[in-house]
């Protein structure tokens, strides 16, 4: 009977972090770029109290007897759908329409990637994001530019002393497995190599998605389909604590058959 309890324990803490989850999609359903994620679970080792025994009249027996373990928590999946597309009416808010990623360099040299294309000019007119981290690979908006302006294939325009200029242009990154990125906070994903090869310098709208100027991409997070899948994970936390409850009372009448 002990088996049932460690068991459906681990039911319940499998459903516990499932609710973590699903907290944390929910908490971040107006942060831009936000890729919602979702756990997936992986069934425990067996026990088997009987194996492919031969059966009376020939052969072996159709099935065998084991008893399973639990459950445990296998992966974290990242779910990189494209989110809804808000209008901001900002030149510098640019989203991604199709594959790709930012690129950004770290206080430390290294490279992240993104999705949240809302951008900034800091004093030395370069691109940045909100932490002040530079937009590679290096837009720079001289002081003074007027009427900024992105195209869809990243190049940067802008108005100066009555003429049009034409700037720097924004590249983008792709990779195979994108669900392989490491999450760092800050709207920010590191490669760690299990996201594949790391294809840099794409022209936008040629070799990965377009940019639109003046949008930015929300999170992908869908706030009923999360709900439900709340509502799921707390009712099999429930059932769960229903068997250890079981599981004890069984127990219970076990212990005082002698009484």
């Amino acid at each position: 009977m002990m088996r049932a309890l460690w068991t459906a324990s681990s039911g319940m803490l499998a459903q516990q972090l499932n609710i973590d989850v699903i907290s944390h999609n929910l908490s971040n359903v107006n942060t831009a770029g936000f890729k919602k994620s979702r756990l997936e679970f992986q069934d425990l080792l067996y026990e088997t109290l009987r194996g492919a025994a031969p059966a009376p009249l020939g052969g072996y027996l159709p099935t065998t007897l084991s008893v399973g373990h639990g459950v445990r928590p296998a992966a974290t999946q990242r779910m990189f759908s494209t989110g809804n597309f808000e209008p901001t009416q900002n030149p510098l808010d640019v989203a991604i329409e199709g594959d790709g990623f930012f690129q950004v360099e770290l206080p430390n040299g290294s490279v992240a990637y993104t999705r949240d294309g809302s951008f900034k000019i800091n004093g030395d007119g370069d691109l940045v994001t909100s932490d002040g981290y530079l937009v590679l690979p290096g837009i720079n908006i001289p002081q003074g530019a007027t009427d900024i302006a992105v195209a869809p294939d990243g190049t940067v325009s802008y108005q100066l002393d009555g003429e049009t200029v034409t700037g720097d242009q924004i590249t983008l990154a792709r990779f195979p497995n994108p669900a392989g990125l490491e999450a760092i906070g800050r709207n920010l994903f590191r490669d760690t190599g299990a996201a594949g090869f790391v294809e840099e310098g794409l022209i936008p709208g040629q070799d990965c998605g377009s940019l639109a100027s003046g949008y930015l991409e929300m999170s992908n997070v869908q706030i009923v389909e999360e709900m439900v899948k709340m509502i799921t994970a707390q009712r099999a936390y429930e059932i769960n604590a229903k068997a250890i409850t079981a599981a004890d009372e069984m127990l219970g009448v076990a212990n005082n058959l002698r009484r």
